[in-house]
């Protein structure tokens, strides 16, 4: 389940008072959104004009404030410019409804709020900033350098909306140079670069500046630093600098040494087009709007980067691409963050947008595709992947992708020949990225019934990560659920275990073989607390059952397999062999199995969904 994360700039807003004037009104509350369905499933995407009128200001507001919550930012737009309907004069919701509108990447009317707090006098930080980008897009850059220079004094705090000092001393600097003053905005550029930490990313902003008013070899000195220019956007400025210093063969030595280059389409392009002896035009940064742009996505990548990115980083991804629609770099970082907003439709928004700029970055398409099986949308997921192989077949996660996402679908046996694909493309000499799909083809291999392809997988993922407790786990089961080598299978799923002492699909594993076993009394201990751990997965139940039922607690065992059939089995099946065992008991229905061959039980191995 993927976590939701609540912007900070709103934290403060769950726990703030309402608004000026604005009751409490029960039976509008009633009306609001929805809060997340306790078993995580997504609500689907309504946009913001489906959303239903609520009377009043108390209903609007508590209703923006629950989709605020979900981080469903156009639900919580149009909820907040509800309230605003009733009372335009409280900042607090102003700056709220902002805040939304940004993240749901409707700037027009962002743009129009930020005028009227503006006009009012009420304007926040963040509300200038939005003006800022405004200016800049319009090209007026005397006005907005007299914005920066008359606005209050900045905080001086880099996870701020306006970034403090660092980001107004940079857009001042570009501002500079579209005023068609270069050298004061070279000055300026120089300065910040002066302040503490701060010096690789200003140099990358003054080495762009420099090629733009022709320096060229004073950008490639800049962008030749490590620090300033390893990175994607770094690497491109840098060979269309050298090639404009008709240094060709350094520009491709330079992509050509770069980790991954092979993988990025436009790298390829850029170096087969300097192999062809053409001279690359500088248009990483046509203009200083382009260059606030980048701008804007330096402070949001470094505001993304950490396990829970801070939510301010959407607003500048969304700000950069309100600058540059065209700038690939910012949309990408915004789809990845709605995904790890849990906003999955407003990511392929941005996907979409990136393929109709022909952007079709593997990079971009593996998260799109990511963001299609989080949205549950598996089929379109399955495309996706096959598009990209098509594109890329030499692509080894392209290959993974197409596996998962017919492995998701419980297409066994079509997913084994995409994980051949890849584990044929990885190298013998990177084992740890083929312990991946070598898991998974094992996975895919054992539920097509292919169980000796299958071991030999496993073992194979367990010489490169011996204490995988997944990998442990499924081999462990499946050789139980054969009944093969029963003693090492039981071995490695206690090792499993001991790896992961609270996970209840292993502890389930670990009492299901006890119970495959005859070991039933052995089997109670871990299955009680497989189920204390999983309480509404309805497999974990209904072996609890099984077990109870072998040592004699024929009521707790009726008991457990009632909750197993109200927590609805997977299958009807499923459902219907319970129902048996609760009107014959459980021997009569081993006796009959056994009779009819057996009956495999399911796997309780924790599938991965996909790469990690």
């Amino acid at each position: 389940m993927t976590t939701r994360l609540i912007p900070l700039a709103l934290i403060a807003l769950i726990a703030a008072p309402m608004p000026q004037g604005a009751a409490m009104a029960a039976p509008a509350l009633a009306q609001a959104e929805k809060p997340e369905p306790p078993n995580g499933e997504r609500p689907a995407h309504r946009p913001a004009d489906a959303a239903p009128e609520i009377r009043g200001l108390s209903g609007p507001y508590l209703a923006a404030r629950m989709a605020a919550i979900q981080n469903d930012y156009p639900v919580a737009a149009r909820y907040y410019l509800q309230a605003l309907a009733h009372d335009d004069s409280d900042p607090f919701l102003q700056d709220s409804a902002l805040v939304a509108l940004i993240s749901a990447g409707e700037m027009e009317r962002a743009t129009a709020l930020s005028g009227t707090m503006s006009g009012q006098g009420r304007a926040t930080e963040l509300a200038r900033l939005v003006q800022r980008a405004e200016l800049a897009r319009a090209g007026r850059w005397d006005a907005l350098i007299e914005a920066i220079d008359t606005a209050p004094s900045p905080q001086g705090d880099a996870g701020t909306p306006g970034g403090g000092m660092l980001i107004d001393g940079m857009m001042r600097a570009w501002a500079l140079l579209g005023a068609g003053k270069a050298g004061e905005s070279l000055t300026a550029f120089k300065k910040m670069a002066e302040l503490r930490g701060a010096a690789p990313m200003v140099n990358y902003h003054l080495a762009l500046a420099k090629a733009r008013v022709g320096d060229f070899e004073g950008a490639e000195l800049l962008l030749a630093d490590p620090v300033t220019g390893a990175h994607i956007l770094g690497v491109i400025a840098r060979a269309q600098v050298l090639s404009q210093l008709e240094r060709n063969r350094d520009a491709i030595a330079m992509i050509e040494a770069t980790p991954g280059f092979a993988e990025e389409p436009y790298l390829v392009a850029l170096r087969d087009r300097m192999a062809r002896g053409e001279t690359l035009p500088f248009d990483s940064a046509r203009g200083p709007a382009d260059g606030m742009a980048q701008l804007f996505l330096t402070f949001g990548s470094v505001l993304a980067t950490s396990d829970e990115p801070d939510p301010l980083a959407l607003i500048h991804a969304r700000l950069a691409e309100y600058l540059a629609p065209d700038l690939g770099e910012a949309r990408l970082l915004a789809a990845q963050l709605l995904q790890g907003f849990g906003q999955f439709d407003l990511a392929e928004r941005e996907f979409e947008a990136l393929r109709e700029l022909g952007d079709m970055r593997p990079v971009a398409e593996l998260s799109r595709i990511d963001a299609l099986a989080r949205a549950e949308r598996l089929e379109d997921a399955e495309k996706a992947a096959l598009s990209l192989t098509a594109a890329h077949p030499e692509l080894a996660q392209g290959w993974i992708a197409l596996g998962d996402m017919l492995r998701q679908q419980d297409k066994f046996a079509p997913a084994v020949p995409a994980y051949d694909k890849a584990l044929e493309l990885l190298d013998d000499k990177s084992p740890e990225a083929r312990w991946f799909p070598l898991y998974a083809r094992g996975i895919a291999l054992e539920r097509s019934g292919q169980f000796p392809r299958a071991e030999a997988d496993f073992r194979a993922a367990l010489k490169i990560r011996p204490d995988s407790p997944q990998v442990l786990n499924y081999l462990g089961y499946s050789l139980v659920d054969r009944n093969e080598k029963l003693d090492e299978a039981l071995e490695l799923i206690q090792r499993a275990v001991e790896l992961r002492p609270d996970d209840g699909y292993i502890l389930d594993s670990l009492a299901w073989a006890y119970f495959r076993l005859g070991r039933y009394q052995e089997a109670v201990a871990p299955m009680e607390r497989a189920v204390a751990a999983m309480a509404s997965d309805s497999l974990v139940n209904d072996h609890m059952g099984d077990i109870y039922w072998m040592v004699g607690r024929e009521r707790e065992a009726e008991i457990q397999w009632h909750r197993a059939l109200s927590l609805k089995p997977e299958t009807e099946a499923d459902a219907q062999r319970i129902r048996t065992k609760l009107e014959r008991g459980l021997d009569a229905v081993l006796d009959e199995e056994r009779a009819a061959g057996g009956r495999r039980p399911e796997s309780r191995a924790p599938e991965p969904a996909r790469a990690d």
